[in-house]
């Protein structure tokens, strides 16, 4: 009998990855070892419909490797929107590194995904499922957490601007915004924004006076949390309508207490005027 791909359960085993390959799609599964990236140990599988697939290459990797490749259609993977080509080489969760003595097998599934491969430019929707919530992550800033429908900016006190602690915590459903801007933490200014539906010019601030932005810095917001982060928000507003924004639930009096006290703080520092002081002291009061 013909060894085709329509049956169920063929697998490449690579380093840190083994493709299985089924009929309508490719599962990824990606290892949890200390060597795997960071960011194939938190996606742990991605199911790839072929659908999703624009076309695949072999190639010579390096140190006796050979490198298999999907190259997913634009717009097909909220993952790699968000990422907008930023990722490193070796962070590219859609290459399998092999042994060159397996070229010969790669070839083979090689040439039979190409044969089944009907889709072509950009797709209308996303095809790959996003990251799952809720999730979270640290950046220098402010924490930032997502349920699935709203995101939440709460600033820390030592990194968070003093725009922002005067704008206050921060919290927008998926309806308020039109995408995300997720910029490396690879590289200089790295950060993430939330890009509201209202901003027809678009942001005027740096991300670091943005209350919309948290900021990221050596050790905060990493690859593999900030950009599942930023992907599961971008499938959240791709396939929302805007709806009227959710009452912030009340805050614990112990946490609104302190914020006062941090707010008096910059007061007498001279970084918080005496009316901007009584304006938000009245905020934070009236959130009790």
């Amino acid at each position: 009998m013909p060894h085709t791909m329509s049956r169920m359960g063929d697998v490449l085993a690579g380093f840190h990855a083994a493709w299985e390959f089924e009929s309508d799609s490719v599962l990824i599964r990606y290892e949890r070892g200390i060597r795997t990236p960071k960011l194939f140990q938190a996606l742990g599988e991605r199911r790839v419909p072929l659908e999703a697939i624009a076309g695949v290459t072999l190639t010579r990797g390096k140190r006796g490797t050979v490198v298999l490749r999907v190259e997913p259609r634009p717009g097909a993977d909220p993952l790699m929107e968000a990422a907008a080509g930023q990722l490193k080489e070796s962070g590219d969760p859609y290459r399998l590194v092999l042994p060159a003595e397996r070229e010969v097998l790669a070839e083979y599934y090689a040439d039979e995904l190409r044969t089944l491969l009907t889709g072509s430019g950009p797709a209308d929707r996303f095809l790959v499922k996003p990251p799952e919530g809720p999730l979270s992550f640290k950046a220098y800033d402010g924490k930032a957490t997502f349920d699935g429908r709203t995101v939440n900016f709460r600033w820390f006190w030592t990194g968070a601007s003093s725009a922002k602690w005067k704008a206050g915590d921060q919290s927008f459903s998926v309806g308020e915004l039109n995408g995300v801007e997720w910029r490396s933490p690879e590289v200089f200014e790295g950060h993430l924004r939330l890009l509201r539906r209202d901003e027809t010019a678009g942001p005027a601030s740096q991300a670091d006076q943005d209350p919309a932005a948290v900021v990221f810095g050596l050790g905060y917001g990493p690859v593999h949390e900030s950009l599942p982060f930023a992907a599961a928000v971008l499938a959240a507003v791709r396939t929302s309508s805007p709806v009227a924004a959710v009452p912030a639930p009340r805050r614990d009096p112990a946490d609104i207490a302190e914020r006062i006290r941090h707010l008096g703080e910059l007061h007498q520092a001279g970084l918080v005027t005496d009316e901007e002081f009584s304006v938000k002291k009245a905020q934070l009061l009236a959130e009790l």
